[in-house]
């Protein structure tokens, strides 16, 4: 359960503070995920106080009048007449408006609660395209398609495209994030996590355009991945070394030559020493035998459900990835390290993995700069835990092999960021 705590203010309203607006300060404290405020006050025909709030900035975030006496912000969501918004530690104020006021003084009492983040695991889609490029689904539908499918964030990329705050889709107990991917006949990107990644149009037919597109997405926040790299039709043929990225998609829609082919590359650059750290996503432009939305899926350690934390906590690469929905989970820790973290090598130190969903046959393999360890096939269905111990610094991440429907060959279906022993 989340921590919360509770504050309580006091305000008094003179009979000579009618028609004013005042405030009341108070602070924001850190890694607020929901505020709630509430007030109270014997209100009637001679006593009506206004409520609005202002946050760090000077910046109106929701004005109410007398009509609501609760309200809640949050990043993701908000009590209408309020704008969602990061809760940013700070200084914040009350608006105290003295509509009326009678003979005698008021005595208004605030409740403030805050709900504080708390890490939790959010499976979702990291790469698809709606009608506004070459899908079929309108972003609104997507997004409820995405939430039916059981998934709690959708980040929407359309070619070419910026997805922009007017036309973000709204779905309850699902996170939409803007992204666009750059598409270009040298290579495709995705810019995750800005509305206006870059000026002008997309193209550029020199290096140095294409570069400055990258590197503006950067600035203005974005997530810039390398998509699909080794993909036999659409290759990625600009040179690598010289465009600035963060993360590389390993895993692009089914698993096939193409996705194998990218994770070779990508343990390529984590045995050089460069933490790249890798996503998934389905590319999904409509239902197909074997393709759709979440297939596969990155499922992402965030601090909260906001876009912000999600988008984070990839950049971080605390993250997994998954054939579909209902494929097996995973835990993976080193001392106090989880997927994507750090920490400094100890001889005596044990990788401890605990995943549940294995089914009899699964093979675990644990993969690290100059090794593969491969566990036994899995006996039976259900959990499975082991220990694994790093013989020296390096990496160690984690792939499932499975043989789908008991038939097709042996085939990642869950693919793990790397644990850093430095």
């Amino acid at each position: 359960m989340a921590k919360t705590e509770t504050l309580t203010l006091h305000f008094r309203l003179e009979p000579d503070q009618k028609g004013l607006y005042l405030t009341l300060p108070f602070e924001m404290p850190e890694n607020v995920e929901r505020f709630e405020l509430s007030y109270r006050y014997p209100k009637n025909a001679q006593n009506v106080v206004d409520l609005g709030l202002i946050d760090p900035r000077g910046e109106q975030v929701g004005a109410s009048g007398s009509n609501k006496l609760s309200v809640f912000v949050s990043e993701t969501d908000a009590t209408p007449g309020y704008i969602p918004t990061s809760l940013d530690a700070g200084t914040w104020q009350i608006m105290v408006g003295a509509y009326k006021v009678g003979a005698e003084a008021i005595d208004l009492e605030y409740t403030l609660r805050f709900v504080f983040k708390q890490g939790r695991w959010l499976i979702g889609d990291t790469h698809c395209h709606t009608n506004a490029s070459d899908g079929i689904l309108s972003r609104q539908a997507i997004a409820e398609h995405a939430r039916n499918q059981g998934l709690d964030y959708l980040i929407i990329t359309d070619h070419n495209m910026p997805l922009s705050p007017e036309d973000t889709p709204k779905v309850p107990g699902l996170t939409v994030i803007p992204g666009m991917e750059l598409t270009l006949y040298g290579g495709h990107a995705n810019f995750l996590g800005s509305h206006k990644p870059y000026d002008g149009p997309f193209f550029s037919n020199d290096l140095a355009g294409i570069k400055a597109h990258y590197e503006c997405a950067r600035e203005r926040g974005a997530i810039v991945v390398i998509n699909h790299p080794m993909n036999e039709d659409l290759p990625f043929t600009f040179d690598l070394q010289a465009l600035p990225f963060d993360l590389i998609e390993i895993w692009n829609g089914p698993m096939r030559p193409s996705n194998l082919k990218a994770i070779a590359l990508w343990q390529k650059m984590l045995e050089s020493g460069r933490k790249i750290p890798a996503i998934a996503g389905s590319d999904y432009h409509r239902d197909e035998l074997g393709l759709g939305l979440g297939v596969p899926a990155t499922i992402v350690y965030a601090q909260s459900a906001s876009p912000s934390d999600i988008l984070a906590a990839l950049h971080a690469g605390r993250s997994y990835f998954v054939y579909q929905q209902k494929s097996a989970r995973l835990e993976m820790r080193y001392g106090n390290a989880g997927i994507g973290d750090s920490q400094a090598w100890e001889p005596e130190q044990k990788l401890e993995i605990k995943m549940t969903g294995v089914k009899a046959g699964d093979v675990v393999k644990l993969i690290g700069p100059d090794f593969t360890h491969e566990f036994p096939p899995v006996e039976t269905k259900g959990d499975f835990e082991a220990f694994f111990t790093p013989q020296k610094p390096g990496f160690v991440r984690l792939e499932l092999w499975q043989s789908l429907y008991g038939i097709l060959p042996p085939m990642p279906i869950l693919i793990s960021n790397p644990i850093w022993m430095d």
